[in-house]
């Protein structure tokens, strides 16, 4: 009896030692992560002209982990739906950065011809390069004034025009700016004439666009067909859910439904996944 009671003894502290060192340096690695994501996050919001603290966004995203997979299941009580909310609230913001910044480079392709016209308007009215630069940055639109006012204030301070230019490419990296930049630069280089220049790759730059709009509606069907065909099984589940509770049952409350549902997101994940490459043309 006493060796079964110090055993039961060694094996809790056991227990409770090994829960300890999991909690505690799991919580070390967890905070280190959430810290260094948060002001990776806010280093690329700031090159983005969004200003925020770190701290906003670690209390954002440890706010998200808790409520989202507690919502979840009071909501429908499912381990495996808990489980993967927990998995996308800790992977969210790194991909709801991203698609801020591919947004952001849009816009941005979408003023450059104006930006290049103006600019082009500017030159042949005799006004030099700083005043035309000015021009953009004070009567464009975000993004595009913004960035000709970081490039405006870098030459300000000294530094070479080339370097500017150099700079402005890696905050914005479309092949349409370094088209423009490259011609700014040769132009400048072999003294061509500036307005022409600008002025041909704007037209070449509006042209592309114009060709890539009419591809996104020729597609747009295609790309509505992917996400009812991926949302139809979902759609059938929920409704089977409703209308055959105790036949549906297993499939959220034992392994072999979870292995179901598993692959059944996989397959739509698959398939919409082949349906986005083939209906996303790049011109």
């Amino acid at each position: 009896m006493t060796d079964t009671v110090v055993l039961v003894g060694v094996l809790f502290f056991c227990g409770f030692a090994l829960i300890w060192m999991v909690l505690h340096f799991g919580s070390r690695w967890f905070s280190r992560r959430q810290e260094r994501n948060a002001r990776s996050a806010a280093s690329e919001l700031e090159g983005m002209f969004i200003f925020t603290d770190s701290n906003r966004i670690i209390v954002l995203n440890v706010g998200g982990l808790i409520l989202l997979p507690v919502l979840a299941w009071f909501a429908t009580g499912n381990l495996l739906l808990v489980g993967a909310c927990m998995v996308a609230a800790f992977i969210a913001p790194r991909y709801i950065v991203r698609y801020i910044a591919r947004r952001r480079l849009r816009e941005f392709e979408q003023q450059l011809p104006d930006a290049l016209l103006m600019v082009t308007g500017a030159l042949r009215a005799g006004a030099s390069m700083m005043i035309a630069l000015e021009s953009v940055a004070a009567e464009g639109k975000p993004p595009v004034s913004q960035e000709f006012e970081l490039l405006l204030r870098e030459l300000r301070l000294g530094t070479d025009f080339g370097v500017a230019l150099q700079n402005l490419e890696r905050r914005v990296p479309l092949p349409d700016l370094l088209m423009v930049t490259s011609g700014m630069a040769l132009a400048r280089e072999v003294g061509a004439n500036l307005a022409e220049t600008l002025e041909s790759i704007a037209r070449t730059i509006r042209a592309r666009l114009q060709m890539e709009g009419k591809i996104r509606s020729l597609t747009a069907q295609g790309k509505m067909q992917g996400l009812v065909m991926s949302a139809l099984p979902l759609f059938l589940v929920l409704i089977l859910r409703v209308m055959e509770p105790e036949a549906m049952e297993p499939m959220f409350t034992e392994w072999y439904g979870w292995a179901t549902l598993a692959f059944i997101l996989l397959a739509v994940a698959v398939g919409y996944h082949f349906i986005s490459k083939i209906t996303n043309i790049d011109v």
